[in-house]
């Protein structure tokens, strides 16, 4: 059974992300997302974050893409939140679950129109013949929802990571950085702290 975070580390990740807010970083909800495939092989990449709580971190995606595949195959994964100009980052290992479909239409309903409607035109990872034929697709797509609602795709949800490891870095002189671990051991977070 996954065991929520603790108080203690949330408020820690709350604190930097309101830092970096704060500091008017040009995306401080930028998160790497890095994921294995069947054979093991690595893949990273920018996703945002759109929710963090006591329950992990959320993200969303098209079901079909090449991070979709990769979660369908082995859900463990990790996370960086890297806020250069703070010098702090956030490291998180932990498996991706699918969030609710209520959660998914909720969150969706909540996009700008073209991104919903950027969300049905795209076959996102696949191979694209020319800009055109992305262009005709959102076209099309537009007039299949033109003056209505558009709905969740299927192929269309979210991902949250239940962490196992947290680690919050925060850069010092000399490169003496302090490291703050939490980690998740027989059901129980303990709090360490790491050598730089």
């Amino acid at each position: 059974m996954n065991q929520q975070m603790t108080e203690a580390m949330l408020q820690r990740f709350r604190e930097g992300f309101e830092r970096a807010r704060a500091a008017n970083l040009p995306e401080p909800t930028a998160m790497n997302l890095s994921t294995v495939d069947a054979e093991g092989r690595p893949a990273a990449r920018t996703v945002l974050l759109k929710d963090a709580d006591l329950d992990g971190f959320v993200f969303y995606t098209n079901l079909n893409s090449r991070k979709g595949r990769h979660l369908a195959q082995c859900p463990h994964v990790s996370l960086v939140f890297w806020w250069r100009e703070l010098e702090e980052q956030v490291l998180v290992d932990g498996v991706a679950e699918p969030v609710s479909p209520v959660e998914a239409d909720a969150y969706f309903a909540s996009r700008p129109r073209g991104s919903q409607i950027g969300a049905w035109a795209s076959r996102q990872s696949q191979a694209l013949e020319s800009r055109q034929e992305l262009l005709d697709r959102i076209a099309e797509i537009e007039a299949r929802f033109e003056g209505r609602e558009v709905p969740r795709p299927e192929h269309w949800s979210g991902f949250r990571v239940r962490p196992r490891r947290v680690e919050f870095w925060y850069g010092r002189e000399f490169r003496l950085h302090e490291r703050v671990c939490f980690e998740l051991s027989d059901g129980v977070w303990n709090e360490t702290l790491l050598y730089p």
